[in-house]
């Protein structure tokens, strides 16, 4: 029975361990699509569109005309007395149907059709807009986590490098051809770079955690990117256009729904006309007396009501006189359209603006590496002629230690560049509406 409790307690912790080392290899469009499926702000945007399109056929339906059906059912005690006789309501009922078609309605009909199909079209824009801001969230941590792995394994290298020179140090001053300090440099060196490497190891996880909580997976997670920073080309001709962004779009909506808020507000007073077709039956009231049959005798008698009743009603009604009511609404929706385009224009500008700025980081952010690749090959031929130097017993061991030093942030100063541009360029696509 212990052995069997033991085994069920060892298969427990094999699994729990096993689901907490998970590993997820993913690319970046991978990274992508589950940071899409994942997100609750993109899930919104899309019911949006739903209840948008909703409302679109709801408005549809104001052109159709409009069914009804009533049935009334009445007990009423005590019974009325008509002209000596009783007329009598015990479960008395009306039943009826009632066709109603509009036939103008001022153009709020029209209007309202309209501006349903302006809340469609906005709420596709705000979901594209929602998905360009998550594909440029999730390449951003996609490539900083891969930046910052890369940086942790540079300092690794570093410090396997630190190693080999510590070997040949320590066989030198064995030998007695350098000064025992050396080793201490090397030593205080090595220090210096484990702790930048478990700061970078931090930075990592950090990283790891931020990208799990994005695409929706345990934080026990292990992340494994198969992608690599690429090599980045330069930017080719970039088009500044900006109608093509949901932003610049949905500013046009607005103006063209505060359009049709003026024919909507404009036909509260104009003038309507409808029309009613019905037909009702009523039946069981039932009418009792005692008829004078002219010979001094009576007789009793009971009458009983029912019938059909059709009806046809054409009504118009028009507005006479509001005080100027709907004149001064008119000119307040109009005011609204006048703020709309004032707002189209201020927006558009610092959509113009923003695309610059956008296409300036990228251009800077090619710059930066054409810097950095430039400064990594003349830190590496540096480092070179240093380590050679140093072997050769012509340069000392400060020289060597600066040359390497100079090599790994050169090395990481690309690993930034190449990471940023990659930024830089989703940035630039969500800016013209691309991504």
């Amino acid at each position: 029975m212990k052995k069997n409790k033991l085994l069920l307690i060892l298969t427990v912790a094999l699994s729990a361990g096993s689901a907490a080392g998970e590993t997820l290899r993913i690319d970046r469009d991978e990274c992508r699509r589950l940071t899409l499926n994942h997100s609750e702000s993109l899930q919104t945007a899309e019911n949006e569109v739903g209840r948008s399109e909703l409302d679109r056929k709801i408005a549809r339906t104001a052109y159709l005309p409009k069914f009804d059906a009533t049935a009334t059912a009445m007990y009423m005690l005590p019974d009325m007395e008509m002209m000596g006789a009783k007329l009598q309501n015990h479960g008395a009922y009306l039943a009826g149907i009632q066709l109603v078609q509009p036939i103008y309605a001022g153009g709020k009909i029209t209007a309202g059709r309209k501006l349903s199909d302006i809340g469609r079209d906005a709420a596709q824009e705000q979901l594209k807009i929602c998905r360009m801001d998550l594909i440029s969230e999730a390449d951003n941590a996609y490539w900083t986590y891969i930046a910052v792995r890369d940086k942790v394994k540079l300092m690794q290298s570093y410090i396997n490098m630190i190693d080999t020179l510590y070997a040949q140090t320590q066989t030198a001053v064995d030998a007695g051809m350098t000064m025992g300090n050396d080793l201490l440099r090397i030593t205080s060196k090595r220090s210096e770079l484990l702790y930048q490497k478990n700061k970078a190891e931090n930075g990592a996880e950090l990283c790891r955690q931020a990208l799990c909580n994005l695409i929706g997976v345990s934080f026990e997670t292990a992340i494994e990117p198969t992608d690599t920073l690429p090599e980045c080309m330069p930017p080719s001709e970039l088009n500044y256009d900006i109608t093509q962004h949901p932003e610049y779009k949905l500013l046009q909506i607005n103006v063209d729904a505060a359009r049709q808020q003026v024919n909507l507000t404009r036909g509260d007073f104009l003038p309507t006309v409808g029309l009613s077709l019905g037909y009702s039956y009523y039946g069981n009231i039932k009418l009792k007396g005692v008829a004078d049959l002219g010979d001094g005798n009576y007789m009793p008698y009971t009458q009983e009501y029912r019938d059909g009743i059709a009806s046809a009603i054409l009504s118009v009604s028009i507005p006479l006189f509001h005080w100027g009511e709907g004149l001064k609404k008119v000119k307040k929706a109009k005011l609204a359209v006048d703020n709309a385009m004032l707002d189209q224009t201020r927006n558009s500008n610092l959509l113009d603006l923003q695309v610059r700025r956008a296409a300036t980081n990228l251009k800077d952010g090619w710059n930066m590496i054409t810097s950095a690749r430039t400064a990594l090959e003349l830190a590496a031929e540096n480092l070179r002629v240093m380590q050679n130097r140093y072997d050769e017993s012509v340069s000392p061991l400060t020289d060597l230690l600066d040359a390497q030093t100079q090599w790994q942030q050169a090395r990481s100063n690309l690993i930034e560049a190449s990471t940023q541009y990659q930024i830089f360029r989703t940035e630039w696509l969500r800016a013209t509406g691309q991504l």
